[in-house]
């Protein structure tokens, strides 16, 4: 199977989140494209069945690493887990990035230590039956999962357009990033294609899987939602008050189905937030070492407390669950004392890696958690035990 592009396995190029954030900048929303048709369109808004969060978790991505110090390891991986349990207080973790055994030993993993899985497959630049093959080859463990007992839900995807080739000109995410900047795209010929490999990729999704489906969304993609059981979203939005993100989030509410907010956070500098998923957008890529722009103020406290402040939104409108993103980024070091070089800034992880030598591509590492770590555990731990309590109690006679 083809690997990603090389600067996408080396660190230098996008992640997840930079993908996420690029159509923000890009000018080409999907707001304007032909819209799909809901379940029960213009029906008012459907909140949660209960009041309150009903699953809290966090994203866990897997992938080969972008040096060798920061290559995929099973027992740092299982060491992890634990902590998402234990430490954070997590009821759900979402498995995602791409290599089948990665995302097959994590969600087992995570499943032996009775966390909720959220499994989600995401190779990207390769023709697209190798990436219906890696979705197929890790459905069908996630059935396995399932069978067994495991509560697990299969995302088939994210951000197609930007994943798959053939939607958006061009032969990699950069050519297809610089391709939507410069208008280089048929919008209604770009959701054509979209709608098509969607379909394709929930049929495959359906064949190997008997469980709940689902897909991460941009926030302004139109996605048929018939197709899949839970409506699954990325979500970086910013608004000077609450009503703003509540009047936003209700849109999706409108299929009558249960809403997932598969990622959400900013990172860890003052104005972080105000970027709307633009955060990361801080590092000179073409400097080498990569260096910081426009020096940011390092404010740990602003990313915990945007983090707190959509928890509190999601918490309202009874969301069916949300997994802040992410866990660790190994590829981007926290360089205490050197703020030009501290990509931790660029991170929208809740821990920040230190290097046992900085700049050194095989130096081993660990992770120490920010205050949105801190935060984020407080708010799990005092819902996991509401959830506790609300199991326990007893129905008035």
């Amino acid at each position: 199977m083809q690997k990603l592009d090389e600067r996408v396995r080396r660190g230098r190029g996008l992640t997840r989140a930079r993908f996420l954030a690029g159509m923000a900048g890009a000018g080409v929303a999907a707001g304007g494209l032909p819209a799909g048709s809901p379940r029960a369109a213009g029906a008012p808004g459907v909140v949660g069945a209960r009041a309150g969060l009903r699953h809290r978790g966090v994203v866990y991505t897997v992938g080969e690493g972008g040096t060798p110090g920061t290559a995929f390891a099973a027992a740092r991986m299982r060491r992890d887990m634990a902590v998402i349990r234990d430490r954070l207080h997590a009821d759900t973790v979402e498995v995602t990035g791409d290599g089948v055994e990665r995302l097959t030993a994590t969600a087992a993993e995570a499943a032996e230590r009775g966390l909720r899985i959220w499994l989600q497959p995401t190779l990207g630049d390769v023709p697209e039956r190798d990436i219906l093959e890696h979705l197929a080859e890790t459905g069908r463990f996630a059935e396995r999962l399932r069978r067994q007992g495991a509560v697990v839900e299969l995302s088939v995807g994210c951000e197609f357009w930007l994943f798959v080739p053939g939607i958006v000109p061009g032969a990699n995410v950069f050519e297809r990033i610089r391709n939507l900047q410069a208008g280089r795209v048929d919008p209604v010929a770009m959701q054509r294609r979209l709608d098509r490999f969607t379909a394709r990729a929930a049929a495959v999704g359906r064949s190997v899987f008997r469980g709940r489906l689902s897909y991460a969304a941009a926030q302004d993609d139109e996605v048929d939602w018939r197709l899949f059981d839970i409506v699954g979203i990325d979500y970086y939005s910013f608004f000077p008050d609450r009503a703003g993100y509540v009047r936003e989030l209700r849109r999706y509410l409108r299929w009558g189905k249960p809403l997932a907010v598969t990622g959400f956070g900013t990172c860890a500098y003052v104005g972080a937030p105000r970027t709307a998923g633009m955060g990361w957008d801080v590092v000179d890529h073409d400097k080498n070492p990569e260096e910081i722009k426009g020096r940011p103020v390092r404010s740990e406290r602003t990313q915990a407390a945007y983090l707190m402040q959509l928890l509190d939104v999601f918490s309202s409108l009874g969301l069916y669950a949300a997994m802040a993103f992410e866990f660790v980024t190994p590829d981007a070091p926290h360089r205490p004392g050197d703020p030009l070089h501290d990509l931790d800034l660029a991170s929208y992880s809740i821990t920040k890696t230190l290097q046992d030598r900085p700049f050194d591509p095989a130096s081993g590492w660990h992770w120490e958690p920010k205050e949105a770590f801190h935060a984020l555990a407080r708010r799990y731990a005092r819902e996991q035990r509401h959830d506790t309590a609300d199991a326990g109690a007893v129905p008035p006679g």
